[in-house]
């Protein structure tokens, strides 16, 4: 069933929930933004993190794994569907029965044209106000991962590889991912 939405200029949480279940869109700074599905590529170099991260987290009880789609609320303008997302154990409580509330520990974005501009930019912005510990940005396309590590509000640099080489989390100590593997 459509359900429509009245033009606005700037659109909250509440209309952002009117939506259908599984609607294409994340509220990005007040704005409905179309996210297509992902290409078949995309989603194996997910798919590839994901299982080793997975495995991880679970061998050592540190928390849960989710991925897109899962709203992750910011703010009543900022509801963000991130391809990965990380929640160690003592955080749980940010899980709630309709969406993540609060900052993920780890995010990870794996770029697509069509929303790149947002994961390297508002979404860049909004994690790193808000806390997020770690934020990994993916490029399949160049077969490269780049680690952001947030200090003290700002996220630096601590990490890139490209085509080949292994990236290690500052956050999941132990935690290693051999760019051959995923790319």
């Amino acid at each position: 069933m459509a359900i429509a939405i009245p033009k606005k200029k700037k659109y909250t949480y509440e209309d952002y929930v009117k939506l259908p279940e599984g609607a294409p869109y994340q509220l990005i700074g007040g704005e409905l933004i179309m996210t297509p599905a992902p290409t078949p590529y995309h989603q194996i170099v997910s798919r590839k993190i994901m299982s080793l991260l997975i495995q991880y987290v679970e061998k050592n009880n540190l928390g849960e794994i989710l991925y897109s789609p899962i709203d992750v609320y910011f703010s009543e303008e900022d509801v963000f569907q991130p391809d990965i997302i990380f929640i160690s154990k003592e955080r749980l409580n940010i899980i709630g029965e309709t969406k993540i509330k609060g900052a993920p520990d780890l995010v990870i974005e794996i770029l697509s044209p069509p929303t790149a501009y947002y994961d390297l930019g508002r979404k860049y912005e909004v994690y790193e106000k808000n806390g997020v510990k770690e934020y990994w940005i993916v490029h399949p396309k160049r077969k490269s991962i780049e680690i952001y590590q947030n200090e003290s509000g700002q996220f630096r640099l601590v990490q890139s590889a490209k085509e080949t080489g292994t990236i290690n989390s500052p956050f999941l100590k132990g935690f290693e991912i051999n760019l051959e593997k995923i790319f």
